[in-house]
């Protein structure tokens, strides 16, 4: 949805839809021109290699030449591999010349210069030669005369190239500067008109922007100070305005989140405390259980059932102290990579030798591992399938899934075929003493959420797929301070 005519953003995205309309046109232009010269220069370096070639062709014909005098000279043929050499060169260069040529008026000048260097070759090979080494003077003047007018033929028809490579060479020339002053006007042109609208456009970005956004700056710095009571006028019609609305709304938000923050301190507060007096408590429970179980063994009659609820209470109490304990030490020890299948099938193990599980058929799914501290794991997991054996009760099923995430961490879905989590009961399930059992303590979520957050992961509860509740251990990859730890 495109905003409304007269807001900020759509004046914005005008000016600068132009802005860059204009420097698209210039680079635009701009880069046509370059094509243009790279094109021409690229002619150019052709032009100037045909001339080199050209060159290079005239001086190995007199380098051959050369070989053919200091044959006569010599009267030998010592130079006989030299020659072949130079001849070689030429024809190499003449065939470089052919591939080179332009029109059919070139082709046929190097044809020219082909042939009159097969018959120079010939004429050496089959002629001069044998006249030196047969000491035929008459017979070596006549060939060497020939010899030179051959060589003046190729000579003449090699500067006729690079003549005529040289006149390309000044065409090119002349084009490309023609092309680098017209890009010069018309580059020159559009880049100054930019520049200007660039300038009008940040006078306007100054006025409508720029002092709303110090105004802005100016209310997140007194929030870092701590001012959360600063407010922003919202006196601009865009999205300035807007924006400054929800600044002035977060900071009342702040405001709240700070007052709850330190609600969550004082209830954190009384939670440490709550747990110095419970390793306190916990010794002298120990000792009340001692003297009643040896009282229960003199007692008989009703005195001995009261004795039994004496240890039944005094045990839950000493559950809830355990649970207190657990709950504010849940910080992370030394972690090692785990089998998490091998830990869940030890937990299940454990539970049906002291015949926890009942008539409940528990099955493991799935293997991964993750970076733990194993008797931690091993205590979030116990008290998750506890409580869902609890919750299927006999002749139901719980079923622990083990899956590896793309992420390179790991779960484990605990879910059970009971009753479920009624919605209302959803938001409080990992609170402390809260519970929906009547002999529970209400702490073993709680303490299995916190060693799951000391772990890096969480536990999360929704329904699963046997019907009832599902809880899932999520535990994070494992990261380079985790594993030095190990």
């Amino acid at each position: 949805m495109l905003p409304s005519s007269g807001s900020t953003t759509r004046k914005l995205l005008l000016a600068f839809g132009a802005l860059v309309a204009l420097f698209t046109a210039a680079s635009g232009f701009a880069l046509a021109r370059l094509v243009d010269i790279r094109d021409g220069s690229h002619e150019l370096r052709e032009a100037g290699a045909r001339v080199r070639d050209t060159l290079e062709l005239a001086t190995a014909v007199r380098d051959q030449y050369a070989h053919v005098a200091h044959t006569i000279i010599l009267g030998n043929a010592s130079h006989v591999r030299f020659h072949e050499e130079s001849r070689a060169r030429v024809e190499t260069l003449t065939r470089k010349l052919r591939e080179q040529a332009q029109d059919d008026e070139e082709r046929a000048w190097v044809a020219d210069i082909q042939r009159n260097g097969d018959a120079l070759d010939r004429l050496y090979r089959d002629t001069l030669l044998p006249a030196v080494l047969a000491k035929d003077q008459a017979a070596v003047t006549s060939a060497h005369g020939h010899a030179l007018e051959l060589v003046s033929l190729i000579q003449s028809r090699a500067e006729s190239l690079a003549q005529r490579f040289d006149t390309s060479i000044g065409r090119f020339e002349e084009h490309v500067a023609s092309v680098e002053h017209t890009s010069f006007r018309w580059a020159l042109f559009l880049l100054g008109g930019a520049t200007l609208f660039a300038v009008g456009v940040g006078i306007y970005i100054g006025n409508s922007v720029a002092r709303p956004v110090a105004r802005l700056s100016e209310g997140t710095a007194r929030v870092a100070r701590g001012e959360l009571d600063a407010r922003i006028p919202e006196d601009d019609p865009g999205e300035l305005g807007q924006l400054a609305a929800r600044f002035n709304q977060m900071t009342r938000a702040l405001r709240t989140h700070q007052a709850q923050l330190v609600q969550h301190e004082k209830l954190a507060s009384v939670g440490r405390l709550a747990a110095g007096v419970a390793h306190e408590i916990n010794n002298p429970l120990g000792v009340i259980l001692g003297y009643v179980r040896i009282l229960q063994r003199k007692a008989e009659g009703a005195l001995a059932e009261d004795l039994r609820v004496v240890e039944e209470e005094a045990v839950r109490c000493q559950q809830i102290v355990e649970g207190l304990l657990d709950l504010s030490r849940p910080g992370l020890g030394p972690v090692e990579r785990v089998a998490l299948r091998e830990v869940c099938e030890d937990v299940v193990a454990r539970l049906r030798e002291s015949e926890r599980l009942g008539q409940v058929e528990v099955r493991v799914e799935g293997e991964a591992t993750a970076w733990a501290q194993p008797p931690r794991l091993r205590q979030v997991l116990l008290n998750l399938v506890k409580n869902a054996t609890e919750a299927a009760g006999d002749g139901g099923a719980v079923e622990l899934r083990i899956e590896a995430t793309r992420e390179g961490g790991a779960s484990v879905a605990v879910s059970d075929s009971g009753p479920g989590v009624k919605p209302e009961d959803q938001p409080r399930l990992f609170e402390p003493f809260f519970t929906t059992r009547p002999t529970g303590t209400g702490l073993g979520l709680a303490v299995s959420q916190a060693i799951a957050e000391a772990h890096g992961g969480d536990i999360v509860a929704d329904q699963g797929p046997l019907g009832g509740a599902r809880f899932t251990l999520r535990l994070p990859p494992a990261s380079p301070a985790r594993e030095a730890m190990a």
